[in-house]
């Protein structure tokens, strides 16, 4: 999945990280985010990326993980 760089103002950043759902990346947590909040408006097409956990099960989430028990590990 390729990479965006978005500028958030803090306050938004700080709501984004409280927001964030156990063992959730941030970028999984901005995009589910966007997602309820277009739905509240009345969107209802699905975006065009494939989330984080919708892949092979062991893309995404688990890969967060493995780096994450990787890194705890050093």
């Amino acid at each position: 999945m390729p990479r965006r760089t978005i500028s958030l103002p803090q306050s938004i950043e700080d709501l984004a990280r409280e927001s964030a759902l156990d063992g959730e990346s941030f970028s999984a947590t901005v995009a589910r985010l966007i997602e309820r909040g277009a739905r509240a408006e009345g969107h209802t097409n699905r975006p065009r990326y494939v989330g984080a956990g919708e892949g092979d099960s062991d893309l995404g989430i688990d890969a967060e993980r493995y780096l994450r028990d990787l890194v705890a590990a050093r």
